[in-house]
């Protein structure tokens, strides 16, 4: 079995992890370029966390401008096993209201620029992401929440908008009616990305918005979004360190596989294989008989 060790990237507002000890900061580099923001290591009870900020301190990378392979390979090498992503999100439905954490379960990826694959010519992978999120993670975030006394919905879809600006109204009344729960601009490729590093994933959505469809609210601005979220710090702060402190001290393996989901999805002959993206591929494929 594996010692589990939680890795926290905090969005927008999300800048620190309160409750962590024992502190220490560390750039890591990676073959992909650098990361957000040096990875700060430490400990809440006996669970050992590495946090990233998503978006650097001070809020210097857009959606867009994020490394997110950077982000998930200095993850992988800091030997993280599950993956707690939070970040804002805008609501489509009237019951999912500003202040609520939604636990989503699905994603549809709208974004275009993006790098959203380790793989590709030279080593080519398919990767399976039917259920992109660890039922057993997702399971023990909605349990802290539960214990904590913080309001959340369990399951959910998300759609990931490449930005960096908000919808218009067309966009939102249609994800509306196809009859999607959320809206935000992190969650893709971060997903994609953790299933090749085959380590587990769950978003803690925070809504702090109805995006612009609502004609009794205003439309979505920074403001209004940084608003919610400072309002709401003492909830996430309350959620992972409980997340934390009651965590298994060994990673479970994933009913769905996303620890194993390499096992059959490389398809490049291995003499075919290019050594030079193999090179870049160490840490992600660092458990054993992957190739």
């Amino acid at each position: 079995m594996t010692k589990a060790i939680v890795g926290i990237i905090g969005g927008s507002g999300v800048y620190a992890l309160p409750g962590l000890e024992d502190i220490r900061e560390e750039w890591v580099a990676t073959p992909w370029g650098e990361a957000s923001d040096a990875l700060h290591f430490g400990r809440i009870g006996s669970t050992e966390a590495v946090f990233l900020p998503r978006h650097g301190r001070g809020h210097k990378l857009s959606p867009s401008g994020i490394n997110y392979r950077a982000n998930i390979d200095a993850l992988k090498r800091a030997g993280v096993t599950d993956i707690v992503s939070v970040s804002a999100c805008g609501s489509f439905k009237p019951e999912l209201y500003p202040g609520l954490f939604v636990l989503v379960d699905q994603f549809i990826d709208r974004t275009f620029a993006r790098q959203s694959s380790f793989f590709g010519n030279g080593c080519v992978a398919h990767v399976s992401m039917a259920h992109p999120v660890a039922p057993l993670l997702q399971g023990r975030i909605a349990a802290a929440a539960a214990t904590e006394n913080i309001a959340s919905v369990k399951g959910g879809t998300y759609v990931c908008m490449e930005g960096p600006q908000f919808s218009s109204l067309a966009e939102s009344l249609a994800y509306q009616a196809a009859g999607c729960d959320v809206i935000g601009m992190t969650a893709m490729p971060e997903a994609k990305l953790a299933r090749e590093a085959e380590m587990s994933y769950a978003t803690v959505a925070m809504v702090t918005d109805f995006d612009c469809w609502h004609p009794e609210h205003d439309n979505v601005d920074v403001a209004s979004v940084i608003k919610v979220v400072e309002a709401n710090a003492g909830n996430a702060a309350r959620l992972l360190a409980r997340l934390l402190r009651d965590f298994p001290a060994m990673h479970e393996a994933c009913p769905i596989g996303s620890d194993r989901a390499l096992d059959y999805a490389i398809l490049t002959a291995p003499a075919a294989r290019d050594p030079a993206l193999l090179k870049k591929l160490e840490a992600i494929l660092r458990r054993t008989n992957t190739l």
